[in-house]
């Protein structure tokens, strides 16, 4: 026997069995912890949508025509919060628009918002799957 042997023996160092089954049993819940730690991350990226304005036209004091594009989920449907703002940002017209599910990822809309004063620009607070 070796005088590292004799000090594992001595100061009870060796590896019993038990000890081999809890090394393991730690690496497998900390696999499992860490795969569901990236399916949190991932997983809200398969329900966002991606929203772009592409155009705006003031009509007239009350109205504002809003021209923009989102990509989402196929086949789920879409709801987008569209605005109209004076020139001091202030929010002087709110439209909520709901599109249903489409084959198609991405989509092309014009919209008309009516104001309550006159807008000087228009464009998407935000959309989400509905």
């Amino acid at each position: 026997m070796t005088t590292a042997e004799m000090l594992d023996e001595r100061y009870g160092r060796t590896r019993t069995p038990r000890s081999k089954w809890m090394l393991g049993a730690a690496i497998g819940i900390g696999a499992v912890l860490t795969g569901l730690l990236a399916w949190s991350v991932v997983a809200p990226t398969f329900e966002t949508v991606d929203v772009d304005t592409t155009s705006f036209e003031v009509v007239d004091e009350h109205t504002v025509e809003l021209g923009f594009q989102f990509s989402g989920p196929v086949g789920r449907t879409v709801a987008c919060a569209l605005e109209a703002q004076d020139t001091e940002h202030g929010v002087v017209g709110w439209r909520v628009v709901e599109f249903p599910a489409s084959d198609q990822a991405a989509r092309a809309f014009r919209e008309v918002i009516p104001t309550t004063a006159e807008a000087t620009t228009g464009l998407v607070n935000a959309c989400w799957v509905t």
